[in-house]
Order: C-alpha cells, then sequence, then structure tokens
C-alpha cells in the first residue's frame, strides 16, 4: 500500500503548517493560562476556508476528504491542542451531523455560516448519569404542535457556552432505549436553554459547559434527520470524528515529543548532554516509535474513509492507540525534563494536562476496545 501523501495535500501540510505556526503557537500558552478560546482566530480559520475541508463546495467547502482533515488535525493540534480541540468539535461532531443528516434549510443555515467561521457548534452528547451509556441519557424531548419541549441537561460540552448552535441527542421514545433517541438543533437563543462555564484541568483554551435545557421550546424543523434515529446518526459521525481525534493525539504526542528531544539535545548532566546516556535515549526511540505507529493507523483509517472502505475497526484502533500514545509520551516528557517539566511556565506540563480528556471524549478508550472486539466477531 502507499501511504505517500499527493502533491495537493503536502501543499495542504505546509499551508497549513505555516498558518498554525504564525498564528496559533503565539497565542497558545496565553490561551491556555487565561482559559480562552479566540473567537477573531477562529473566524479568519473560517475564512481561509479550512473549516470546509471536508464539506461540498456548493455550501463553501473544498471536499477534500478526511486525509486533509487529518494533516489540518495533526497540524492545528501541535501548535495547541486546546484550540484545536474548539475547531474539532464545530467541524467534525457539529457540522459533520449536519452535513450528513440536515435538510436543505439546515445546511443553509447551519453549514454554510459554520464553514464560513460566522457561527460556532456544539455537540450536546454527553450527560452526568449517561457519558458512555447512552441508552441512559434523560435529556427528553415531547413534540407539542410545532415545537418540541427539551428537559435536561448536558455536561461536559466542549464550546457549550460559547456555541451558537447545539446538536442535541435527546429521548423522543421514551422506554425505547437507543431506538428512543433523537438529534435536535439548538440556538442558543432558544428560551429556556442556558449553558455555563466548567473548570476543567486541561484543554482550557476550549470551552467546557453544562447546558439546561427547562421547557426549551424548539421548533419541530429543528429535528436532524429522522426522529428516533439519533443514535446511529451520532454513531456514524463519531466513527469519523475518531479518525480526526487519533490525527488530533498525534499532534499533540509530536509537540511534547520534538520539544523533549530538543531538550534532551541541550540539557547537560554529569558532564554532557542527557540525550548521550542510554537510558534517555531509549526513552526516546520508544516515543518516536509509537507515535510513528499511531501515525500510521490515523492515516490508514483516513485513507480507507476516503476510499470508501469500511474503517469502523480502524477508526477506533486508531483513535484507541493514538490517544494512549500521546499520554504515555506527555507523560514520559515531563520525566525527561524533570523539575523542569513540572513548572508552569514551560509547554510540557500543559501537554501532560491536555493529552488525558483524549482518552475519554468521542468514546473512552474501554468504549473503543469494545468496538474492536465486537467488530471482530466476540
Amino acid at each position: 500500500m502507499d501511504f505517500g501523501f499527493s502533491e495537493q495535500q503536502d501543499l495542504f501540510r505546509s499551508a497549513v503548517r505555516a498558518f498554525a505556526e504564525k498564528e496559533i503557537a503565539p497565542i497558545a500558552r496565553q490561551c491556555d493560562e487565561r482559559g480562552d478560546f479566540p473567537l477573531e482566530l477562529f473566524r479568519k480559520i473560517g475564512e481561509l476556508g479550512y473549516l470546509g475541508v471536508k464539506f461540498p463546495p456548493e455550501y463553501g467547502g473544498s471536499a477534500a476528504g478526511l486525509t486533509s482533515g487529518a494533516i489540518m488535525a495533526e497540524e492545528m493540534s501541535y501548535a495547541s491542542p486546546g484550540i484545536f480541540l474548539g475547531i474539532y468539535v464545530h467541524v467534525y461532531l457539529a457540522l459533520s451531523a449536519v452535513a450528513a443528516f440536515g435538510s436543505e434549510a439546515q445546511k443553509e443555515t447551519y453549514l454554510r455560516a459554520g464553514i464560513a467561521g460566522q457561527k460556532i457548534g456544539a455537540w450536546g452528547f454527553a450527560e452526568p448519569d449517561a457519558g458512555s451509556d447512552p441508552a441512559g441519557m434523560k435529556t427528553r424531548a415531547s413534540r407539542d404542535g410545532d415545537s418540541y419541549i427539551i428537559n435536561g441537561s448536558k455536561i461536559l460540552i466542549t464550546n457549550g457556552d460559547i456555541a451558537d448552535f447545539l446538536v442535541v441527542t435527546t429521548v423522543t421514545a421514551p422506554g425505547q432505549g437507543l431506538r428512543g433517541l433523537s438529534l435536535i438543533i439548538v440556538d442558543r437563543d432558544a428560551p429556556g436553554f442556558s449553558a455555563r462555564r466548567l473548570q476543567t484541568l486541561g484543554m482550557r483554551a476550549a470551552h467546557t459547559g453544562e447546558l439546561s435545557f427547562q421547557d426549551c421550546r424548539v421548533p419541530a424543523d429543528q429535528l436532524l434527520g429522522e426522529e428516533n434515529t439519533g443514535f446511529y446518526n451520532a454513531i456514524r459521525t463519531l466513527t469519523e470524528g475518531r479518525v480526526i481525534a487519533a490525527a488530533f493525539a498525534v499532534g499533540l504526542g509530536r509537540a511534547a515529543f520534538d520539544r523533549t528531544l530538543k531538550f534532551a539535545k541541550q540539557r547537560e548532566a554529569f558532564g554532557q548532554a542527557i540525550g548521550n546516556f542510554q537510558g534517555i535515549q531509549w526513552l526516546l526511540a520508544d516515543m518516536a516509535t509509537r507515535l510513528e505507529a499511531a501515525r500510521l493507523l490515523a492515516y490508514q483509517a483516513a485513507w480507507r474513509a476516503d476510499q470508501g472502505l469500511p474503517y469502523i475497526t480502524e477508526s477506533s484502533m486508531a483513535k484507541l492507540f493514538a490517544s494512549e500514545t500521546a499520554t504515555e509520551i506527555a507523560k514520559t516528557a515531563v520525566l525527561i525534563h524533570g523539575g523542569a517539566g513540572f513548572m508552569m511556565e514551560h509547554d510540557i506540563q500543559r501537554f501532560y494536562r491536555d493529552c488525558m480528556v483524549l482518552e475519554i471524549g468521542e468514546g473512552t478508550s474501554h468504549i473503543q476496545r469494545n468496538t474492536i472486539a465486537r467488530q471482530l466477531g466476540l
């Protein structure tokens, strides 16, 4: 199999990398320290067309495919995992669901504006008592004439308190479990909707929110896809999102590794650079090997998706291995940096704080293992 990138993809990587180095990296630490998501930068990314990399040209996209999306994820997360998290959720969860299941009116309203960076979306899936167990969701949408009345809450929602719209998973057929879930688009100004900011250990440049729906009235034409097909539509969205999440983890891991390799060549102890010690060399060799394996898994899954081949197993394998690899690399990076890695003025501690959420979001590592096992016929 040819694992090389096309000339167009190489040019795209160069362009995204240059943009990330110029516009994202310089504000990464500041955004983390202040807990700010840079909405002005988000709009600029939309103006440049990066938010539409996977979407049809008729809505302002470039239809470049999932491999190009993975390239963007790796390069932008390398510059700032926290900033990219907000972009990832907007593009590969909220907008992806609208593009796949939305009506023409919904695409014109949300997809077009989302691609242009004029609106930012959120993915309202997790609940306090139902994260990895969607069958246990309690947020309910009851039909009332030409509206739905939504009651319930969501938690750990990226972009939740800054989103212009949210794709929310609700119960529309109580007692039917997974067969009774639906996706509904909720505007931030919908009556009965509110959101508050949550403080997180890592990914602080991305906003994480708790959502509340109290007799929240939403027009019935905000239903995304057919009623009671929400679980299956969400899984389809998440399967694609996991490929991008894997590339996301590769970018974070590469950032931690590159800084650590440079540190090992410069930091001296016992009269020589610490990179001369075999113990450090072995740690760096293992980090490089795992990183390359994660990268190959991520791009293989993206390639299969672009070829129209099955990729459920590959997406879960890539997300599982890449996210756990990012955590291992970040942990080892802190160890090699010693006391410097524990200081807030260095980037290494930020990568260490950021990495764990990648093992939790879009299906925990345990959920990925369950998915892989099912695909093996177990």
